[in-house]
């Protein structure tokens, strides 16, 4: 059984975005193709959406319906073929790769279903690394890892690497580390996929917490137990939207 989260987390508030709608994320009229041979892929069909500050989203469909091209298009992984996407304030679809890679660490979090921890860093190393590349000094990185380690319920294992940790431990390491550049959105790829049931609650609970303080969360899971927790979900079929539901009020 994973440990219990130690206190519960008290993340900074969000940064405030100047958009009229209170939408952190807009997508306007998105389309993704992908030329396979003679072939051309529609991966996403003219997408049009609005995420407001604060939401808990989930994405869902069937496989290769375009959840990864979109979450890939969110996180700045990848351009619109066409459309616009809106982060903030910023039109950030036509980006260069050198400014796309600094939207990235300043303003995505992410956490993925493998956690793509760093093997030979121990957890607060790992959390550390986007700080690092951001310019903190060596003092800073070490006390704000230290900290949100200590917020997801490891801090009685600072100094563990990855082979060292449980599945659901590892993934509180890929959440810390994502909230480290205290995001405007927190992006999420089926995180509890490669986990047991009680580790899969656990982190779900750590991401109920992020959302009651204000935090901007987009999952992609199959899960519709993951989904019954989220405030809204947007179910995609063949790079469209099929239904846009508001869960809750």
């Amino acid at each position: 059984m994973e440990a219990s989260i130690e206190s519960s987390l008290e993340i900074t508030q969000p940064i405030t975005v100047p958009e009229s709608n209170g939408a952190v994320v807009r997508l306007v009229d998105v389309t993704k193709t992908y030329q396979m041979g003679p072939i051309t892929v529609e991966a996403l069909r003219g997408l049009s959406l609005d995420f407001l500050q604060g939401q808990y989203i989930t994405i869902m469909g069937p496989s290769g319906c375009g959840k990864s091209t979109m979450l890939n298009v969110l996180g700045c992984l990848d351009r619109p073929t066409s459309g616009q996407y809106f982060l903030g304030p910023e039109d950030v679809s036509q980006l260069e790769d050198d400014e796309l890679s600094t939207i990235r660490g300043k303003r995505i979090g992410f956490v993925f279903q493998s956690y793509n921890l760093i093997a030979q860093l121990n957890v607060v190393e790992n959390i550390e690394v986007p700080l690092y590349y951001q310019g903190h000094g060596e003092e800073e990185c070490r006390d704000r890892a230290i900290e949100l380690a200590k917020l997801v319920g490891l801090g009685q294992r600072l100094d563990h690497r990855p082979y060292e940790l449980s599945g659901g431990q590892q993934q509180r390491v890929a959440i810390a580390r994502a909230l480290s550049n205290d995001p405007y959105i927190l992006l999420a790829d089926e995180p509890t996929g490669n986990l047991d049931t009680a580790s899969g609650e656990e982190i779900l609970h750590i991401f109920d917490e992020l959302h009651q303080q204000g935090k901007t969360l987009i999952l992609v899971t199959h899960e519709e137990e993951v989904a019954e927790r989220s405030w809204r979900v947007i179910r995609l079929r063949d790079g469209q939207v099929e239904r846009d539901e508001t869960t809750k009020v």
